[in-house]
Order: C-alpha cells, then sequence, then structure tokens
C-alpha cells in the first residue's frame, strides 16, 4: 500500500485554539508523545510569533528524535531566519513557509498583486532552501483561490526548490468532491508537480475537514495536516485519529496505510486534552467517552456474541482495553449477567432475576449505573435478612413552614399497612411512623451518610444504629433518594432486631 504522510500541528494550528496556550514544557511533552505516536513530522509551533513559541520549538527540535521537525514562517526574511535558528539541533528539520493567494486576502489583507505575490513566496522558498533541504510552501486560502493562479504559484515555487506543496482550505469553504476536483487538477496541470508532495490543510468551520482530507487523497495527495483531537483554529482542524483510522479500517477502500501507531492513539488524545483544557466531547468519534460504548440491550447482546455485529473496529486498536457496556435503563440481561461476573458475582439465576429487577428500578432514576451501583444492588440481596417488614411506598410533605409529615405503607405476610406520623424532620417523621407500624421503639444512636457512587444521582448509602432493650443493631439502606434510603435502613434495623427476638 501506498504511505500517507501525517504532518501533525497540534502544537501550531492546535495551539491557536482559543485558551489552548501551553508552555515549553508542555509542548515538549506532547511533542515526545506525537513520537511515541510515530507522525511523520510534528510542526513544532511558528517561531517569530513569541519568545515563548520560539523556545518551545527550539526545545522540541533539540529533545525530539524520529518525526521530522518543523517550523512555520510567512513568506518573510525575519520568520524564516527565526525557524532557522529554533530547528538548528533538530536532525531532520523543515520550514514551512506561505502567503496567502485568494482575491479576498490578497485585495484586503495582503495588498499585493498576483506578481508580487509569487516574487515573495519564490524568494522565501529561495532563502529556506539555503539553511534546509526539506522545505514546504501553502498558498493560504488555496480553497478559494483562483486556480491558474495557484498553479502559476506552485510551479514557481516548485523550481525554487519546494519538495512538498500544501493545499490549505483555509476556511473550511470546499466540498469534497470539490476539494479532491483541485487537488486532481493540480497534478494534472502543474507541470513540475512530480518533484513535490501534494499536502493538505483542511479545517472544519462546514463539519467537512476530514471527508476533504480524504477525498484529497482519493486524487493525489500524499500528506494530510492534522491534529490530534482536531483541535485548532475556530472549529478546529482534520481530526488525526478519524483520517488514520478511516483509512486502517476502510484499507480495502482506499488502500493506503499510514506509519501512525494506533495503539498510542487514545492515551495521546487523553494527554492533549488535559494540557490543552479542551474536554473531547462523548460522542467524538475514535477518542469519545462513548465512541466504543453501548447502552442499548440489542446492541450489547450482539457485541458480547460478536464484536463486529456493532464495531467496526476494536476498541484495543486505539489503546483501549476493551469497549464498554454502559449499564443504563436500555440495558438487557446478558450485558447485566456479563458485567457481575467481571465484577466476581457469579450467582444462580434466580438471585440475576431479582437483581436485575432491582437493577431496572433504579436504571430509571439514574442515567448511567456504576459497578458501585451494582455492588449495593448484589450485595443486599445476598446478605439480606428475612424480611419480616417490607417497604411498599413512601411520601413525605416536607418545608420551611410546615411540619414535616410521612406516610409509610410497609408489608407484612402479604399485607399492607399504612400509617402516617409527624416529626422534628422528614426522616424523624418517618422512623416514627415505621414506629407506629411495627410497634418497636428504639433509640438512634448514630446515622451517617455516604455517597457510594458518582454524580449528582449517586446512590446514597445510610448507615444507623439503633438501641433498644436487646442491645444495639446496625442497619443498613441504599437509594438515589436519601429519605428512602434512611427508611430502608431504618427497617433493616427493624427486621435484626425482630429475627434477633425470634432466635
Amino acid at each position: 500500500m501506498e504511505k500517507v504522510i501525517i504532518f501533525d500541528t497540534t502544537l501550531r494550528d492546535g495551539e491557536q485554539s482559543p485558551g489552548a496556550s501551553l508552555n515549553v514544557r508542555e509542548k515538549l511533552e506532547v511533542a515526545k508523545q506525537l513520537a511515541r505516536l510515530k507522525v511523520d513530522i510534528i510542526e513544532a509551533g511558528f517561531p517569530v510569533s513569541s519568545p515563548g513559541d520560539f523556545e518551545a520549538v527550539k526545545s522540541v527540535a533539540e529533545a525530539v528524535r524520529g518525526p521530522v521537525i518543523c517550523g512555520l514562517a510567512r513568506a518573510v526574511d525575519e520568520d524564516i531566519l527565526s525557524a532557522v535558528q529554533a530547528l538548528k539541533k533538530a536532525p531532520k528539520r523543515r520550514i514551512h513557509t506561505f502567503i496567502a493567494t485568494s482575491e479576498i486576502h490578497l485585495k484586503y489583507k495582503l495588498k499585493m498583486s498576483r506578481k508580487e505575490v509569487i516574487k515573495n513566496a519564490v524568494e522565501a522558498v529561495r532563502l529556506a532552501k539555503k539553511h534546509v533541504s526539506d522545505v514546504e510552501f501553502s498558498p493560504e486560502d488555496a480553497g478559494r483561490s483562483n486556480v491558474d493562479f495557484l498553479c502559476e504559484i506552485i510551479e514557481a515555487v516548485i523550481e525554487a526548490g519546494a519538495g512538498t506543496i500544501n493545499i490549505p482550505d483555509t476556511v473550511g469553504f470546499t466540498m469534497p468532491e470539490e476539494f479532491g476536483h483541485l487537488i486532481r487538477t493540480i497534478g494534472e496541470r502543474v507541470k513540475n508537480i512530480k518533484k513535490a508532495v501534494i499536502s493538505v490543510h483542511c479545517h472544519n468551520d462546514l463539519g467537512l475537514a476530514v471527508a476533504n482530507s480524504l477525498s484529497a487523497v482519493i486524487n493525489g495527495a500524499r500528506q494530510i495536516e492534522c491534529t490530534i483531537n482536531g483541535i485548532g483554529e475556530r472549529a478546529g482542524n482534520t481530526s488525526l485519529e478519524e483520517v488514520v483510522m478511516a483509512m486502517a479500517t476502510r484499507s480495502d477502500f482506499f488502500k493506503f496505510r499510514t506509519d501512525i501507531n494506533t495503539r498510542a492513539i487514545y492515551k495521546t488524545s487523553r494527554l492533549v486534552s488535559h494540557l490543552t483544557g479542551i474536554p473531547v466531547q462523548p460522542n467524538k468519534a475514535i477518542v469519545g467517552a462513548n465512541a466504543f460504548a453501548h447502552e442499548a440491550g440489542i446492541h450489547q447482546d450482539g457485541v458480547l456474541k460478536e464484536p463486529t455485529t456493532y464495531e467496526i473496529m476494536r476498541a484495543e486498536t486505539i489503546g483501549l482495553k476493551m469497549s464498554k457496556l454502559v449499564l443504563g435503563k436500555h440495558s438487557g440481561r446478558h450485558a447485566f449477567r456479563e458485567r457481575l461476573e467481571e465484577l466476581g458475582y457469579r450467582l444462580p439465576e434466580n438471585e440475576v432475576q431479582k437483581a436485575f429487577e432491582e437493577f431496572k428500578v433504579l436504571a430509571d432514576k439514574k442515567k448511567e449505573i456504576y459497578d458501585e451501583d451494582l455492588a449495593i444492588i448484589v450485595e443486599g440481596e445476598l446478605i439480606s435478612l428475612p424480611e419480616v417488614f417490607s417497604l411498599d411506598s413512601l411520601k413525605v410533605t416536607s418545608g420551611t413552614k410546615i411540619i414535616p409529615e410521612a406516610t409509610v405503607t410497609l408489608k407484612r405476610k402479604g399485607k399492607l399497612i399504612t400509617e402516617t406520623g409527624k416529626g422534628d424532620g422528614p426522616i424523624d417523621a418517618v422512623y416514627k411512623t415505621i414506629d407506629k407500624v411495627t410497634g418497636l421503639t428504639g433509640e438512634l444512636i448514630d446515622y451517617t451518610v455516604n455517597s457510594v457512587t458518582k454524580g449528582k444521582d449517586a446512590i446514597g448509602e445510610v448507615t444507623i444504629k439503633v438501641k433498644i432493650e436487646e442491645g444495639v443493631f446496625l442497619g443498613k439502606g441504599a437509594s438515589t433518594d436519601i429519605i428512602e434510603a434512611s427508611a430502608r435502613a431504618y427497617l433493616n434495623a427493624v427486621n435484626r432486631i425482630l429475627q434477633r427476638r425470634e432466635k
């Protein structure tokens, strides 16, 4: 398979994301991880833009081995010479110089003629070529440039020594078919194009950066400029993980390869997200939290039987240990039993069914069920006492200017018993009402509540100690509703007391 070069610009264009500024140490850490990912080229920064960026590029050039280290420079002598100095210690180095070519940029930004732009571009490439053997040139805003002029300037800079011609869709304006046609046209019309590699740098303003990059590859491009997690100016850049995994997963269609170590993708994504402070959206392709997660029971059942039923790539290929079965209200018994076994619980079928029913009740209250939730459910089933009294229903009225009142319905030997009572607070009202039903009056000597799972909808576990004639009895209860958990804990203590008396 023919190779597609992966040019990573996370440290240059990616860092231009609002709020994503990295210091020298952080840039170096990311660059070393990119080397482990085996990207071909690292665009380490824009040396002339600030002393900090110069130092960052210099540090990466000195410390990172493997990839080519690249510095960006406008078609200006000062920029190019700054990049030369920053890159001096890199064994493999590249200068990437650029100038805008679209009519809108020429007229309003550069205020230059086409002839002047060609002259500047050629002189910049020649100067860079005197200092490094590897020079890349970009006609900025190529996606909106006149094609005849684009071909003219590309031919001129190749003649001047540029070995890579990068075609940027700077504002994410073009459509995949349109961009692919542009790359094909350049390949056909530029006489000396065989002396250079065609590269593409696409922005995601219309959500088409990855599609445009892949369309370009089909039409002759052999380098893709991209960033980790697709970060960058405005809506971002082509996502490295998406183009790489698209070609890897659909090698039958693209028939191209990259040298990327895909098993380092997830770790690299996490590192960049952590250092830049830019979170990865949960449904982000490849590296999002939900990318390999399944909640629907039908999907879970299929994946457990044969992963390829709903997964076109394995989670392991990007560095995850396995895909994730998210337990929620749509989950089925198969996934539920599988997770219990992963947690070490191997229960008889009747106990699985009882625990599954409890799980479904909880799943209606919570968005996601965590392993700790399952432990609470299952261990409650495994160590449960014979229930003399069980909670059927509970209603509490409480507020700032009313006396709390509770209505509690308990079940005993199939019979429902309902009582209403008041107290100093909602839990006190519940406990006094339970006392009415059970005929027991214990002294509450300890009450604690802990969050045993994550999130605002976490399960709360209530632990109490009740003192009566026979001694002090422990009670535990758990629920997403603290008052309900308190009632269950009190009933748990009551049932222990009654069990002791029966013995």
